[in-house]
């Protein structure tokens, strides 16, 4: 794993990221790589942000995995810090080589780094060998979580 690159994400890696994001049943369903506008002004609010983070793993020149680590205040637990794992894709050549692996080591390691008491994912209920890769990096199903479509 030494030719990977793990690095802050830029406007020119959208198209490979998006695909990425759209590259299974439920995201086919939900993401348009054909239409890159609303992931352009969603990307242009991330890095906006300092609590955000839109990573993306490199091999090769080709992007190959892409995360998003939010970094969130909080009064509970004492005031700790806390971050949050979310839009975790790995490419399908990837899968498997411990790539997915290395990426959340590394979102863990920058989350102690800055400070965070706790880190925290979500995962679809559909999506159980995802469930078991957390479960293998430490992770525990300790809530149940809610969404609401707005």
């Amino acid at each position: 794993m030494s030719d990977l690159e793990i690095r802050p994400a830029a406007p020119d890696d959208l198209p490979a990221i998006v695909a990425m994001l759209a590259d299974d049943p439920l995201g086919a369903q939900r993401e348009s790589p054909d239409d890159l506008g609303p992931y352009t002004a969603a990307y242009e609010r991330l890095a906006r942000d300092p609590n955000q983070q839109v990573m993306v793993a490199v091999r090769e020149g080709r992007v190959v995995g892409t995360l998003q680590l939010t970094i969130v205040p909080g009064l509970s637990r004492r005031g700790a810090l806390r971050s949050i794992i979310e839009g975790v894709r790995i490419h399908g050549d990837e899968r498997g080589s411990g790539l997915g692996t290395r990426f959340i080591e590394w979102a863990i390691d920058e989350s102690r780094r800055q400070g965070c008491q706790l880190v925290q994912l979500t995962s679809d209920a559909s999506r159980t060998d995802a469930h078991r890769f957390y479960e293998r990096l430490g992770f525990t199903a300790s809530h149940m979580g809610f969404k609401l479509q707005l």
